[in-house]
């Protein structure tokens, strides 16, 4: 064996993995309230509408959409779920290609009191959860100022655009509170919450996104260090597999 290469390979290998670990651990870190942008401290604003339903369509099936109200949301993105994660096997089920991605969120005066950093998030499929084990953070903590965001897409831009947020990411979601639906199969139909200050089974908002925008990544520095990490043990492990192997009897 080469014992110049098998000797550089060993540290490059050896960073690049330090370095990913970094990336996993801090990358989706949440940011601190002195970095938060000032929109997010306004509640959702929520206006009732008259229209009509119209179809979307997606993964080949055609959904129809009634939008109940016109819904603007920032908020600090402090968990979420990728409908199309290899476990999620109820929206395969459900035929349920329009629900991009879930969104769980905080706004108001979570952000501004700061308890959130002390709360641990995390989504099932439908749901999000949260827990703390400091009880001044429980007490400062508004639940009516927490929600888990169903966002539907038929833009397959758009569904990839909301699927590349991270946690610790700032957005800002508008579109409409709705309702959808379709006949494909077995049927399906689900609904939304109208308010923020329900709980259990059926409190999640349902958004049909119209418009998305990043106003802040999360993660820092660390977020853009991935692929400089990959590219450190990638390194490695070619100059590990270049050195030649000499077998002696």
């Amino acid at each position: 064996m080469n014992a110049s290469l098998y000797r550089l390979s060993r540290p490059l290998m050896a960073a690049g993995l330090a370095v990913l670990a970094a990336v996993w651990l801090y990358g989706e870190a949440l940011p601190e309230p002195t970095d938060l942008r000032p929109e997010l401290s306004q509640e959702p604003e929520q206006i009732a509408v008259q229209q009509t339903a119209f179809e979307a369509p997606a993964g080949g099936v055609r959904y129809t959409v009634r939008p109940l109200y016109s819904y603007d949301l920032y908020g600090l993105v402090v968990s979420r779920h990728d409908a199309r994660s290899w476990w999620d096997y109820i929206h395969r089920e459900w035929k349920d290609a329009l629900n991009a991605v879930d969104f769980c969120v905080v706004w108001g005066p979570n952000v501004t009191s700061g308890a959130y950093r002390q709360i641990d998030f995390s989504s099932t499929q439908f749901e999000c959860h949260y827990r703390t084990s400091s009880d001044a953070a429980w007490a400062a903590f508004d639940s009516s100022a927490v929600s888990n965001n169903h966002l539907l897409a038929a833009d397959p831009a758009l569904a990839a655009r909301l699927r590349e947020v991270r946690v610790g990411d700032q957005v800002h979601v508008r579109g409409y509170l709705a309702e959808y639906s379709h006949q494909a199969g077995q049927g399906f139909q689900r609904g939304t919450s109208t308010t923020r200050s329900d709980t259990g089974n059926g409190a999640c908002e349902t958004i049909y996104v119209e418009q998305f925008e990043l106003l802040a990544p999360g993660g820092g520095a660390w977020r853009k260090m991935f692929w400089p990490g990959a590219a450190l043990l990638l390194a490695g492990l070619g100059l590990w597999f270049a050195a030649p192997i000499r077998i002696t009897a």
